[in-house]
């Protein structure tokens, strides 16, 4: 993975202000070389430290009201094919592997709590699976926030 630099991040910023503005503006805007820009979004991109766009769309948009977390424990040695089979249900818009009492932690959307239903269902379906923990998430009470650790990475620190 690429590590950001006080200008990756100074690049970052300037985009989060203006998902819109163009290299040209933006290497105006940060008294910076386009080429510069340009080179470093690119070196972003490729290094995995600027996801893609569609990341930034909220599920709801497309109709998925619901938002759940989904704990997961999976029979041993039955981690690849499970998460070959998960990765295949487009509701499973996120997987961590993790510690303790369960194998994967996913997010997921649904519609409502029949699809959630339905979707949990084609996960206990998944050879391997051995049990599923499922909690809704009421509201998001603060979404995913980087952007005091990019100003904080302008300052070098």
């Amino acid at each position: 993975m690429y590590r950001l630099d006080a200008l990756d991040a100074r690049i970052l910023l300037a985009l989060d202000r203006d998902p819109s503005a163009t290299i040209l503006a933006l290497s105006q805007t940060l008294g910076v070389a386009r080429n510069t820009v340009h080179a470093r979004l690119r070196r972003l991109t490729e290094g995995g430290a600027l996801q893609p766009f569609s990341r930034r769309v909220d599920p709801r948009a497309l109709g998925y009201d619901l938002t759940a977390f989904v704990e997961l424990a999976i029979r041993q040695g039955a981690g690849d094919a499970a998460l070959a089979e998960l990765r295949k249900i487009p509701e499973i818009i996120e997987i961590h592997s993790t510690t303790g009492d369960v194998d994967f932690l996913l997010r997921v959307v649904a519609r409502d709590t029949a699809d959630l239903h339905r979707i949990t269902n084609l996960m206990l379906e998944i050879p391997g699976v051995l049990r599923t923990n499922t909690s809704i998430a009421l509201q998001e009470v603060m979404p995913l926030r980087l952007t005091e650790l990019l100003r904080q990475a302008t300052e070098g620190k």
